[in-house]
């Protein structure tokens, strides 16, 4: 999926959390971006064998460590994680959300009938 398919998906999980807020436009661009390129390296891991060690060759022998695709994968995922959270689409990042700031402040009735004339 492209960058514009996950800022809808985004999108509209944040208006059903009730969370979404234009001002949040630039972090679900940039957690859409995650999820495009996460999902790139998926891709890219899963056609390189889902190896999850693979080996190194170093002038003191093969070593073996864990697959660099796995590690951006994994550093992609907990980002996004972050990004997800912070826009109160988990449990625990909908809980931390305080409802007051997000809320929009309503006028007094006096400044609405100001606002009449």
């Amino acid at each position: 999926m492209k960058k514009a398919g996950y800022k809808k998906k985004i999108i509209a999980a944040c208006e059903q959390a009730g969370t979404y807020r234009p001002f949040f436009d630039e972090p679900i661009n940039q957690l859409a971006e995650i999820m495009e390129l996460r999902e790139t390296a998926m891709k890219q891991f899963k056609k390189s064998g889902s190896k999850s060690v693979i080996v190194k060759a170093t002038p003191s022998g093969p070593v073996p460590i864990k697959n660099p695709e796995l590690s951006l994968i994994d550093n992609l995922t907990r980002t996004a994680l972050s990004y997800w959270r912070d826009l109160g689409l988990t449990p625990s990042g909908l809980k931390k959300i305080d409802e007051k700031s997000m809320k929009q402040k309503k006028k007094s009735v006096l400044a609405e009938a100001l606002n009449g004339f």
